[in-house]
């Protein structure tokens, strides 16, 4: 009996319908977040000319008076809310699909080692890439390479983590891979440490970097994050009922005809791909991958299609609060890395459903 044939995984309309409330509910939330999130700031403008500033951003209406408003509101806040709104729900979104194709419920967006080939690839450039940029080989800034080395790292992992786990097999082994994300990360855990040891006056900045933090990022970020997140939301979406078969166990799905070691391998490249770009823009923000797809689990049950598509809009929530939180809790124009206020607010929830289960 293939996949297509079989009544329980294929039609998944009863599911859908069933789920649909809870999906317009999240849904909706999200997108009247997305200008509410930009009403506050270090610069204080009101209510009604955020809104409008937003309006003439959108081209519903006329510039402002103020043009500075357009800058501060259309420019900064809301590509900043944007961007949180989209790493949020690729790291979510990729922490169901790695759940389901490790079968692993720790697994996360960071076990294939992404998080350390960018944490990698970022602290070289901070350390060593004043000399770079001196021998003018390059045409961008110091700063303007952390992103692409950090895209650089977090890819490499990955390709990394795959090959070790594939190890010539047919099937990809959910237990390969799990193993050769650990052995990855430690490896490039052990580079950053190397960094570290040999200029020690970017260890502050390496350390930041790490924590994730959305400040300084616009519009311009936009485009290195969507070149990696688009292609891998593309692949969990074409994969995403395998994701059901997969959880019933290798043999099961390779009796209804899926082939494991090829649905496992795009399911991971998809995940990684998200997240690689994610953590490119952002740096390493822990437990929206991981609290989030568990949270939802609890409303929408096991199924994956209701749950991918509650984790994107989920996962985005989470991380617009949160980086609002980070920008507004310290005061006089200082923010908070934004890694730090998820994983202060993830950490005690995660601990709470454990202890429930």
């Amino acid at each position: 009996m293939s996949i297509k044939k079989l009544p329980l995984i294929h039609n998944t309309t009863p599911a859908v319908r069933r789920h649909t409330p809870v999906l317009v509910f999240l849904a909706g939330i999200w997108l009247c977040s997305l200008p509410v999130a930009c009403l506050s700031g270090p610069v204080p403008i009101s209510a009604a000319d955020v809104f409008l500033a937003l309006a003439a951003r959108l081209g519903l209406a006329d510039a402002p008076a103020e043009a500075a408003n357009l800058l501060v509101v259309g420019d900064i806040r809301l590509a900043r809310v944007v961007m949180a709104a989209l790493c949020g729900g690729a790291l979510s979104t990729a922490g169901v699909t790695l759940q389901g194709v490790l079968r692993n419920p720790l697994a996360d967006p960071f076990t294939l080692g992404i998080s350390a080939g960018a944490a990698c690839g970022a602290s070289m450039v901070i350390a060593f890439g004043g000399a770079i940029v001196h021998t003018g080989i390059s045409a961008f800034s110091q700063a303007g390479l952390v992103a692409p080395a950090a895209l650089t790292g977090a890819l490499l992992a990955l390709f990394g983590a795959l090959c070790l786990g594939a190890g010539g097999e047919e099937a990809l082994r959910r237990e390969r891979v799990v193993l050769a994300g650990i052995a990855v990360s430690a490896f490039l855990g052990a580079l950053v440490a190397l960094v570290k040891a040999l200029n020690e006056e970017s260890v502050t900045s390496i350390v930041f970097w790490i924590l994730g933090s959305l400040q300084g990022r616009g519009w311009d970020s936009l485009p290195m994050l969507l070149c990696t997140l688009l292609p891998g939301f593309a692949l969990v979406c074409i994969n995403w009922r395998k994701l059901d078969v997969l959880c019933l166990g290798d043999d099961t799905a390779a009796h209804l005809g899926i082939s494991v070691g090829s649905a496992r391998f795009w399911l991971l490249a998809g995940a990684g791909c998200m997240s690689a770009g994610c953590v490119a823009v952002a740096g390493v923000i822990a437990f929206v991958g991981l609290v989030v797809p568990h949270i939802l689990r609890l409303v929408l049950g096991a199924g994956h299609g209701p749950l991918l598509t509650g984790a994107f809009f989920g996962g985005g929530l989470m991380l617009v609060w949160a980086d609002a939180l980070a920008r507004n809790l310290p005061g006089g124009g200082q923010e908070l890395p934004v890694g730090v206020v998820t994983a202060l607010l993830g950490g005690p929830f995660f601990a709470l459903l454990v202890g429930r289960r």
